[in-house]
């Protein structure tokens, strides 16, 4: 284990340790407008929305399709995506903007049954809009997470999982935010494989003995021996998503502006890809 990690280790032990609260009353409404610019974080005020700033800060040969605003972004690459490891090329556009997504580290849905009915709305919009836990990602892998913890997924890409849980301990102790018993214990396995690199380390092979071409471990304790990648927490730590309400259909984003469910994320009831101009997941925004 590095010495970042272990630092992690120490800011994972501080969060409390509680089960998940009720999910009922939650909507993306209770973060406030989607990638608004006005919020106290870093990249906010600045005239630009959430979700630009981001593909800017994460993508490269960034063009951009408002002159010297610079703040829309028509088309980047992103190179090596954390959660795939892909190089994907990024076009503006109905059909083609949903390649990259901006994700939450912590979803919004987790925060929201971790602690974060207890915050503000100006802190929850905060939270919503904060680059710490915010990254350009591959859509579909951002889909394939929705708001899952730790305890029940983690990016496909091994080499991005220690950065990851780190990056969700930071958010959540920044936050006031609490883990259940599953996630930290997902969580402490996978910093407990952390190299010097900030990489996971690869487990022992060969009976329990380490590859020829490897450098001979140290001895090591119990909690810090190389441990696969955690299994999924057993179902009832875990609410399940409620299912979409096939009823719910809105003709305009004018309409569903006046029944209060704008904006409506992919996945959603009511969401429809007529209703999600840029096609970036989130519908009359």
């Amino acid at each position: 284990m590095n010495a970042d990690a272990a630092q992690t280790i120490a800011m994972l032990d501080a969060l409390p340790v509680k089960g998940r609260a009720p999910k009922t009353e939650y909507s993306r409404d209770e973060f406030g407008p989607a990638w608004t610019d006005d919020v106290d974080v870093e990249l906010g005020s600045n005239s630009c929305d959430t979700r630009n700033d981001i593909l800017k800060r994460d993508l490269t040969n960034t063009v951009f399709n408002d002159g010297g605003k610079r703040c829309t972004v028509q088309s980047g690459t992103l190179v090596n995506d954390p959660y795939t490891g892909k190089t994907i090329n990024f076009v503006r556009g109905k059909d083609t903007s949903s390649a990259i997504q901006i994700e939450h580290v912590v979803a919004l849905s987790d925060a929201w049954q971790k602690g974060a009915q207890q915050l503000s709305e100006r802190q929850r919009r905060n939270f919503a809009n904060d680059p710490l836990n915010l990254i350009a990602v591959d859509g579909p892998a951002n889909m394939a997470k929705g708001d899952g913890d730790a305890a029940t997924w983690l990016p496909p890409n091994k080499a991005y999982r220690c950065t990851y849980v780190t990056k969700q301990v930071q958010v959540k102790a920044k936050y006031n935010l609490w883990v259940t018993q599953a996630e930290k214990d997902a969580i402490a396995q996978v910093l407990g494989s952390c190299g010097e690199n900030g990489a996971a380390v690869p487990a022992p092979v060969n009976g329990g003995q380490a590859s020829p071409a490897a450098p001979a471990p140290a001895p090591q304790t119990q909690a810090e021996a190389p441990i696969p990648a955690p299994a999924p927490a057993p179902a009832p730590m875990v609410a399940p998503e409620p299912a979409p309400s096939s009823g719910v259909s809105f003709g305009s984003c004018k309409e569903a502006r006046a029944a209060g469910a704008a904006p409506l994320r992919r996945g959603e009831p009511g969401y429809s890809s007529k209703l999600d101009r840029d096609g970036d997941g989130v519908a009359c925004e």
